[in-house]
């Protein structure tokens, strides 16, 4: 398959070259973080003095390499001192104790080292004391709207943003194309293989059922309010008994496998974090779709705002959900050293009741900070209202740039 860079990842990689840190790319499995491995090897062998060393984890070529001795072996038979050394590693968490060469290597001369992992455990406590906060952490995101047209040779249109909004945005559909049964069963296939060795491996799952109910659960929420005793309530009603606690660790253990993100309240008026009920969206559109089958034709909203909720992240916003005086502000997003933005998502605002709700919500809020509504609506993209701009969700997908 052709490489198309992502252009936005490469300059991030680069960014931390030539400064002792190590640079660990993580996301859930298909979202292109190998990809992103093979565009910066052959980005980097366009410079002769480079010399690239690099392992995946994934291919049978690599079977031998099982711990960090075998890692220290192959990099030691493979590194030349006359030349700039990249050491990319694929999957490194597949190595026992790879951290031990990670430190070995890292603060070597003329050594830059660039692994990929589909588990926040791989950022563990030990992994933190040995390497301290040398290292940078960039997390990979299937791909954007703007990134979904260039895969895919399409043109900005109503058409292409539902496409987007259906099938999300794995690299790996370019392979299987927008056909809907063929797109289905490669999501399902995806999801099988990150829930598998991911969760169920990793943390030695017994009750596999319920982590495929729950995880359908929150495909069938996503957007709303939950906490793990209103699960436990609704699992009890369906004859499925489990605990609250048993609920947060499989949330945990989802989370760690970066197949969903958990979003927390935040009391705009009390500038305080809330410690209950918490929203939860998916890393792809498409794997979280293709739980619903039927039903996502007509879950247009949910989709819509989990789409916003990536792309905040892509821009570089932590976010969290607002509450003030009883109501819900969908996204409270801020960069580190800038004013907090607000931002209502809705699908259509097609008449006065749905208009009042969702800027008449961020009306609410006392302060001058930037406040935005957000949906399908075309004809609103200049529309202003006591400053609450709106902004069509095409014009939103396509930034590269903060708001």
């Amino acid at each position: 398959m052709k490489i198309i860079p992502r252009r936005h990842y490469l300059a991030k990689i680069e960014h931390y070259f030539n400064r002792d840190t190590l640079i660990i790319l993580t996301g859930q499995r298909r979202v292109g973080k190998s990809y992103m491995l093979r565009s910066l090897k052959a980005m980097l062998e366009a410079d002769s003095s480079n010399h690239i060393i690099f392992i995946d984890k994934e291919k049978r070529t690599f079977d031998g390499i099982t711990d960090y001795t075998e890692l220290n072996s192959y990099i030691d038979a493979n590194l030349r001192p006359g030349n700039k050394n990249y050491i990319l590693i694929d999957e490194v968490q597949n190595i026992d104790e790879f951290e031990k060469s990670l430190r070995a290597y890292y603060e070597e001369e003329n050594i830059e080292i660039i692994v990929t992992g589909s588990n926040s455990k791989m950022l563990s406590t030990e992994l933190s004391t040995l390497i301290g906060g040398r290292y940078k952490e960039i997390y990979i995101q299937s791909l954007t709207y703007a990134e979904f047209l260039e895969f895919h040779n399409l043109e900005d249109s109503e058409d292409t943003i539902s496409k987007y909004l259906i099938f999300g945005g794995l690299p790996g559909l370019l392979r299987t194309g927008l056909n809907e049964d063929d797109a289905l069963e490669y999501q399902s296939d995806v999801l099988s293989t990150v829930l598998l060795k991911d969760v169920v491996m990793r943390n030695k799952i017994r009750n596999v059922q319920f982590l495929n109910n729950l995880v359908s659960y929150l495909a069938d929420n996503t957007g709303k309010l939950i906490s793990a005793s209103n699960i436990s309530k609704y699992m009890k009603a369906q004859d499925n008994t489990i605990s609250a606690g048993l609920i947060l660790n499989y949330l945990e253990y989802l989370q760690e496998s970066y197949t969903i993100k958990k979003v927390v309240r935040y009391d705009i008026h009390g500038k305080r974090l809330f410690e209950s009920n918490d929203k939860y969206y998916f890393q792809d559109l498409g794997i979280r779709n293709s739980l619903l089958r039927a039903k996502r034709a007509l879950d247009i909203e949910k989709a819509i705002e989990n789409s916003v909720y990536n792309h905040l992240i892509y821009l570089g916003y932590e976010v969290t959900v607002g509450q003030l005086n009883g109501k819900e502000i969908d996204f409270v997003a801020q960069r580190s050293g800038h004013d907090p933005v607000y931002i209502q998502v809705a699908y259509l605002i097609a008449g006065d009741e749905t208009y009042r709700r969702e800027f008449g919500n961020l009306k609410e809020i006392k302060n001058n900070y930037p406040k935005y509504v957000i949906s399908l609506t075309p004809l609103l993209d200049s529309a202003t209202d006591e400053g609450i701009k709106h902004i069509s969700l095409r014009s939103f997908l396509l930034r590269s740039a903060p708001l």
